[in-house]
């Protein structure tokens, strides 16, 4: 293989690559949301700078995509943090654990997503809905909303959705410094809201050394969404490269 072959391809390994070129479209995606007040001192620790926190609160998301193009059928579950960046606010991934391996290659790789592996569900129970997060085989969250107890404004779904997303990037050298460090941003396109509910909710978090969710402990759920939704992922751009300006 010739090196201008070799600077086209897509990804690893060769003729058979561990994802596919992107846009990402998918449809009927859908959301469990559960919107609560941590410490502020335990979210400002973990927040980088240039972000800011000043309401410490977090999104725990359960989501069920059946329907992801080039990427296939899988779940995810994870953390979002509210922020703000230059005034504005902001949504920051903290964390997000799925069962797909090309979503996570191409969420790592592609992007500044912080995905790792894990066992998420999303479920309906009788009269409620269920999201849950197992990392190996150890249940690390469970949250539960009733089940369409009241229909949420299209627009006020929207919003949520639509927020300014940072993520962090680090990827070391092979000396084992950083190549990489650098804030991107991303923020979700083509958005068709479906349907979307509220109701009450409560949310589980339980101690692991590995998937560290109750680090960010619940102290107040503030609110609860339940959204099915179709959208666009679209490229990431940089925003703060670290090692620039340390250096």
């Amino acid at each position: 293989m010739r090196s201008e072959d070799v600077l086209r391809a897509m990804a690893t390994p060769l003729g058979g690559a561990a994802y596919p070129a992107g846009p990402y479209r998918f449809r009927r995606r859908e959301y469990l949301n559960i919107t609560y007040r941590t410490d502020l001192d335990a979210m400002s620790a973990v927040v980088p700078e240039p972000l800011e926190v000043a309401d410490p609160l977090v999104r725990f998301e359960a989501i069920r995509m059946p329907d992801a193009s080039g990427l296939g059928d899988y779940t995810e579950s994870g953390q979002v943090l509210r922020v703000t960046y230059e005034g504005g606010p902001a949504d920051y991934i903290h964390s997000m654990y799925l069962d797909n391996g090309p979503a996570i290659a191409v969420g790592r790789e592609g992007s500044a997503y912080p995905k790792k592996l894990g066992c998420p569900r999303l479920f309906v129970d009788s009269d409620t809905l269920v999201g849950t997060l197992d990392y190996g085989s150890l249940r690390v969250a469970t949250a539960t909303m009733g089940y369409k107890h009241e229909v949420m404004d299209a627009e006020e779904a929207r919003a949520e959705l639509a927020m300014p997303t940072y993520m962090l990037k680090l990827m070391p050298g092979y000396d084992g410094r950083p190549r990489i460090a650098e804030l991107i941003r991303t923020r979700m396109t083509d958005l068709t809201i479906h349907g979307a509910w509220t109701g009450p909710a409560r949310l589980q978090l339980f101690e692991h050394a590995m998937a560290p969710l109750a680090d960010l402990p619940v102290r107040q759920v503030v609110g609860a969404s339940h959204i099915l939704t179709d959208l666009t992922l679209p490229p990431a751009e940089l925003v703060h490269d670290y090692l620039a300006a340390s250096g």
